[in-house]
């Protein structure tokens, strides 16, 4: 989609695009080529002039240079282009919203496998494998995951970075990650109900009663975020397609999804809501 896209151009907005589509100028190539542009002449040129720019960007695979020219809402067209080396991302805290806060689980899924990290176990093994990877995908983690994993590892995370909250919200969808997957029909089975309150208390029935089930449900749910990530992102990049005229030959499917190697346990999410339900 990124060959397709003109509104990385300063003063290039959607409706500049669309016009552009409509007079056969759909991609970089044609707009190099051309001298027929519906819009003034120095706009033109400038639209050329981005147009190679942009072109040696994309072969050159710099996600950060269409990262810093597009708006958030439109980042969704690097999917397709950077999705060879993408981190699905997620991370579960302590919930205390104090200084004293810190990340519990993180999972990554890159499409095949998905990799876990726990605080006290492995959490170092993050730093180093979250380098190999070009594209982020998150759920609110612009203003969330990312800002909390720079300042609790010191990581700059200059990653290209789809925060699909915007995607959806620019579609018109409103909520959290769990409403989104909801109003898609996405069915979350026994973890259905367990929401980031929830995992704060699988977390706390861990560390404090050494519950390794309740470790193990907070991991499947971490895991299942990360997972549905792709099913949501797939979903986006579609219905975004859907309003250009590119989608018949460009729209795309999601892989299937790994097997979770953890799962919930359903007498401890049980217990742990019985006491949410007491002390309401």
């Amino acid at each position: 989609m990124l060959e397709h896209t003109f509104c990385h151009i300063p003063g290039i907005g959607a409706g500049v695009e669309k016009k552009l589509w409509a007079a056969g100028i759909t991609d970089w190539e044609t707009a190099l080529a051309t001298e027929n542009f519906p819009v003034l002449k120095d706009r033109a040129d400038l639209i050329r002039a981005r147009a190679a720019e942009a072109s040696g960007h994309l072969r050159r695979r710099s996600p950060g240079y269409f990262m810093d020219s597009l708006p958030p809402r439109e980042h969704w067209r690097l999917f397709p282009h950077f999705n060879q080396r993408v981190a699905y991302l997620d991370i579960e805290t302590t919930g205390t919203q104090t200084g004293a806060d810190y990340i519990t689980t993180i999972c990554v899924y890159d499409g095949a496998d998905v990799r876990h990290y726990v605080h006290n176990q492995n959490m170092d093994a993050f730093i180093h494998d979250i380098r190999g990877y070009d594209l982020l995908v998150t759920y609110n983690g612009k203003s969330f995951d990312l800002p909390f994993i720079r300042n609790y590892f010191g990581l700059a995370m200059n990653h290209a970075h789809i925060d699909l909250r915007h995607v959806f919200a620019s579609l018109g969808f409103k909520g959290g990650l769990k409403g989104i997957e909801k109003q898609l029909g996405i069915d979350r089975g026994p973890l259905d109900g367990v929401d980031g309150y929830f995992a704060v208390l699988l977390w706390r029935e861990f560390f404090t009663r050494g519950n390794q089930l309740a470790l193990e449900t907070l991991l499947a749910y971490n895991m299942m975020d990360v997972i549905n990530l792709e099913s949501l992102m797939v979903t986006a990049y579609n219905m975004k397609l859907a309003g250009t005229p590119f989608a018949d030959h460009l729209s795309l499917t999601a892989s299937e999804p790994p097997e979770i190697p953890f799962a919930p346990d359903l007498g401890t999410i049980r217990r742990l809501r019985a006491g949410q339900n007491h002390w309401r």
